[in-house]
């Protein structure tokens, strides 16, 4: 993936295996359970066809009912656990890095920003639902 120059970057580590880490980021039935970035939303529904060429659609909506959205995209490049890149139905560019050791996981996420939200925002946002990922997956 090339990126421009205002990529934002993100990261965590993981303390599971890269098995265990790449199945609970890319299957349906586990990202449904940690993508929201706070405890009012949900994702009640999730597809991915994890494939280069493939789509994928995680529905993001608050718990109330008051708001929901689709996020979704194509693959463009899968190696089992290394690395992740897609483009979302936007055309921004989105990568994520998977490298372990041990019963270590360092989880890097790379994507080019929106122009609705600050930088701020949108970085506070994506490292939410980042820490919710490690959360769950070190306790399931």
């Amino acid at each position: 993936m090339e990126t421009t120059s205002d990529a934002i970057t993100i990261d965590t580590t993981v303390k599971s295996a890269i098995e265990k880490v790449w199945n609970y980021w890319n299957e349906p039935q586990h990202i449904m359970q940690w993508c929201q970035a706070s405890d009012d939303w949900h994702a009640p529904k999730a597809e991915s066809d994890l494939k280069v060429g493939g789509k994928f659609t995680t529905t993001m909506a608050a718990k109330d009912g008051s708001f929901s959205f689709e996020f979704g995209g194509t693959y463009t490049k899968v190696e089992p656990n290394k690395v992740v890149e897609y483009t979302l139905g936007d055309g921004r560019k989105v990568k994520i890095i998977f490298s372990g050791s041990g019963n270590e996981t360092k989880v890097a996420e790379t994507f080019e920003p929106e122009s609705e939200n600050t930088i701020e925002i949108q970085r506070a946002g994506w490292q939410a639902i980042l820490d919710n990922f490690k959360k769950y997956t070190e306790n399931n």
